[in-house]
């Protein structure tokens, strides 16, 4: 059986990534959940079990992609980028500090999927219009497509990862902010450094700034662009109140994805049926399907394998759990994807016998690991596959080769420093 277990999984994720015939990724997770229902690797149950654990991440990722699709078609997002553009005065180098910064701050709020969604278009149409020559084009392509994962940590709704690792261990929005958000800023300053350094050569050309357009320009539709403020005050409330009252954060994002929609209803300017029809609902049927599979390599033993991993770690200290788990879950994001990773994860946490403050010290140290470990390889996360199909859209295509390379120069120093960064934040600030 633990043979079994493993070729589903192995053969789930072969299937997910290379997608022979264009299969959707929603209909290989559940083959493949319903394969391990046949072979009673699951029982259904679990299936139960499973679906509770994801429909609020899920749910929320939705909502979330959403939100930004529509303030996408208000020029939202084209009218924050351009005003960060004029203010770099030409400097490459200040042009790549504009973009980790914007990305991180879209990201934050937006959840990563989504960031790298608007961010690709909006920066590549920037190295159009510039003029930049290849080696510069893909240092800012690199700096949006690392962050929007590197820098998806400061908040539960950033990434379906942290919601799926919160709502698995109770860890409300307030808690989790209130350690990850030095931390982020660690990231992303770290980031901000490894880029500077790693394409500085690249980032020699002064940049026509005069070539873009007034930021005015770029508001589609006044209306929105003023809700969209709106919305997003409702969304600070929200989330800054979930804790205290319990609210899930897919209710939070639902209201604001409601509110936006009715208003986009009513605007000529925004596609309504198609942008919800082409919204990301497959997610939720993708996650419910990985999810039972990893169920079954639980009952394979190999989440115990895990579990007893952990406990490993933390006999040895608390800077040994943080670097041990972080270290492990990036490495099994980077070849397995993050979410299964994430998913492995938060079940071997709940079978391990760890003291609390352990245990929520190694998930966010998994967190960070599932968050920014995928960047070592084009298949660690589903935001890297997205980025990488939509340049390749837009004519600028991104090797494998040249990904790992990039990947492998950047991820493991902002890895080591993030871990770092948490572990010292834990003993300053307090355990989560």
């Amino acid at each position: 059986m633990p043979a079994i277990a493993g070729l589903v999984f192995a053969a789930t994720l072969a299937l997910v990534f290379w997608r022979p015939r264009g299969l959707p990724i929603a209909w290989t997770t559940t083959l493949a959940a319903s394969a391990c229902l046949a072979l009673g690797l699951v029982t259904p149950g679990e299936v139960v079990l499973a679906a509770r654990g994801v429909w609020d991440a899920t749910l929320a990722f939705v909502a979330a992609v959403l939100i930004t699709l529509v303030l996408d078609e208000a020029g939202f997002f084209a009218w924050a980028a351009l005003h960060l553009a004029r203010r770099t005065r030409g400097d490459a180098r200040l042009a790549l500090a504009a973009v980790v910064v914007f990305s991180g701050v879209v990201t934050a709020v937006f959840n990563n999927d989504g960031a790298v969604l608007i961010l690709t278009p909006i920066v590549s149409g920037f190295a159009e219009r510039l003029g930049l020559p290849r080696p510069a084009a893909l240092a800012l392509f690199l700096a949006a497509g690392f962050v929007v994962d590197a820098g998806s940590l400061p908040f539960t709704v950033s990434n379906l990862v942290n919601i799926l690792a919160a709502d698995a261990f109770g860890i409300g929005f307030g808690t989790y902010a209130r350690i990850m958000i030095p931390v982020d800023l660690v990231a992303l300053s770290a980031s901000l450094l490894v880029l500077v350094l790693a394409f500085r050569r690249a980032l020699s050309p002064r940049l026509d700034v005069a070539a873009l357009p007034e930021p005015a320009s770029a508001v589609r539709d006044p209306v929105l662009f003023r809700w969209g403020w709106g919305v997003l005050a409702l969304l600070a409330a929200g989330y800054g109140a979930s804790q205290a009252f319990g609210w899930p954060a897919s209710a939070v994002a639902g209201v604001g994805a409601l509110a936006l929609l009715l208003r986009a209803a009513f605007r000529p300017t925004v596609p309504l049926g198609p942008l919800v029809l082409h919204a990301p609902w497959r997610v939720i049927v993708f996650a419910l399907g990985l999810f039972v599979v990893v169920y079954a390599l639980r009952g394979a033993g190999l989440i115990a394998w895990l579990s007893a991993s952990l406990e490993a770690w933390a006999r040895r200290g608390e800077l040994a759990l943080v670097l041990g788990t972080g270290v492990g879950a990036a490495l099994l994001s980077s070849f397995a994807n993050n979410l299964p990773a994430t998913l492995a994860h938060i079940l071997a946490l709940q079978g391990a016998a760890l003291a609390p403050g352990d245990l929520r010290l190694a998930l966010l140290s998994a967190v960070v690991g599932c968050d920014q470990g995928p960047k070592m390889t084009p298949i660690g996360s589903l935001a890297t596959l997205l980025w990488l199909e939509t340049l390749a859209r837009r004519g600028f295509r991104v090797t494998w080769g040249e990904y790992v390379r990039a990947g492998l120069l950047l991820t493991p120093p902002v890895l080591l420093v993030t871990l770092l960064s948490l572990w010292a934040a834990a003993r300053l600030i307090g355990p989560p």
